[in-house]
């Protein structure tokens, strides 16, 4: 077990959830007193170095640039910093596992930094940071995934549960998180965190969560295995009480569901990016929300492992390994992301909320979904996309 994942464990043992931010910055004196910052908050915390965008699609050129020239970037160039810099943010932080994340469809470079860094986590997957982020060919993002994850010996988490970061409905969510570990077990990664993003329905979450759990136990029995909701990914509330209860929400469902981790969200996700005390504030706030919540145990079954189970059966009922099988899978149509318009993926499939504010199906496509949960007569104009769009928004913000 890696000392991210033994980290986690830990914690989980003990029943405190690990909270978590997102963040990062070019300058590594700024990194590290960002990190140093997390691991001082009232909260059982990880720490994150966040790449850049030009670190993520790989114009490692354009980085160098930026930091010989003084101007701004939205992350930490782990690759144009030598590994002796790195090493030194992170000096006198044993024992404060941190996560590297990138974004990136051709991670092969950030994994060779972090490792060369003494990093043992990162995240991501070559189906989750292609479709939504890469105009990369899927099949290329495979073969970049396949070379990065078999040279690596450390924690990898699957960004599979979160694509699009909202309007996708929760089986398909799980499914893919399920898929990509399997796909990372294949190429020898041995510990492994699976994700689930936080929806428009705490119910179905919870329901979701529970069947990431079961399919996990049945499809990665024998690695070691997390699972980490995201707080929501979608337009988020623009006042600081609307998101602090939305963030608050996310570790309230993760402890009602038995997630061991938690990336949040600030008050600051509608305007820009957070400060450092802002992403304190909001670690500490879903600390004391997580607390004082409790493990929920039954929750009503409305269907999302019986189809996140099909779809993950039928992708490794393809031939060949797990890589070979998403490839066939989209092509196919089997696997079909709502409102994603990278090419290799098929498009047939929509969704929508129903006004219990629980995401449904609108159109399946060819995935093996049975028609009988598709409510075709649900509205598909473009003001009933943009409304469900703002939906948490509006009901977190009022």
């Amino acid at each position: 077990m890696t000392g991210f994942a033994a980290f986690v464990g830990r914690a989980a043992a003990e029943g405190r959830l690990v909270v978590q931010p997102r963040m990062g910055m070019a300058s590594p004196r700024e990194m590290r007193a960002g990190l140093l910052a997390v691991l001082a908050a009232r909260a059982t915390t990880v720490g994150t170095l966040t790449v850049d965008s030009y670190t993520r699609v790989g114009d490692h050129r354009a980085a160098l640039t930026a930091l010989r020239d003084g101007a701004l970037l939205n992350g930490y160039p782990i690759v144009s910093h030598h590994p002796d810099t790195t090493r030194a943010v992170l000096d006198g932080l044993a024992g404060f596992p941190v996560q590297v994340r990138h974004g990136s469809a051709d991670p092969r470079a950030i994994f060779g930094a972090l490792a060369a860094a003494g990093l043992d986590a990162t995240e991501g997957g070559p189906v989750s940071y292609c479709l939504p982020y890469s105009r990369k060919p899927l099949r290329d993002s495979v073969e970049h995934w396949t070379e990065a994850c078999e040279g690596f010996s450390g924690h990898l988490e699957t960004f599979g549960g979160c694509m699009m970061g909202q309007l996708c409905p929760p089986s398909l969510l799980v499914a893919l998180s399920v898929l990509e570990a399997v796909f990372f077990r294949h190429h020898g990664v041995r510990s492994v965190s699976l994700s689930y993003a936080q929806q428009t329905n705490s119910d179905q979450d919870a329901e979701a969560i529970r069947a990431l759990r079961v399919l996990a136990g049945r499809f990665l029995s024998d690695v070691d295995w997390h699972v980490v909701v995201y707080a929501y990914m979608g337009v988020y509330p623009r006042t600081p009480s609307g998101a602090r209860l939305l963030n608050d929400n996310a570790a309230r469902l993760a402890v009602r569901a038995g997630a061991e981790r938690l990336i949040v969200k600030t008050v600051a996700e509608a305007h820009r990016i957070p400060t450092v005390a802002e992403n304190v504030d909001a670690l500490e706030s879903a600390a004391a929300a997580a607390e004082a919540a409790g493990f929920g145990e039954s929750t009503e079954d409305t269907g999302v492992l019986a189809e996140a189970t099909a779809l993950v059966e039928a992708v490794l009922d393809l031939p060949g390994e797990p890589g070979a099988a998403l490839l066939a899978a989209f092509r196919r149509g089997l696997l079909d992301v709502p409102y994603c318009l990278h090419p290799d993926n098929a498009g047939h499939a929509r969704c929508h909320i129903d006004d219990a504010g629980r995401l449904r199906w609108s159109s399946v496509g060819a995935m093996p979904i049975p028609r009988s949960v598709v409510d075709r007569d649900s509205p598909s104009d473009s003001a009933s996309l943009l409304a469900a769009l703002h939906r948490v928004a509006h009901l977190h913000d009022a």
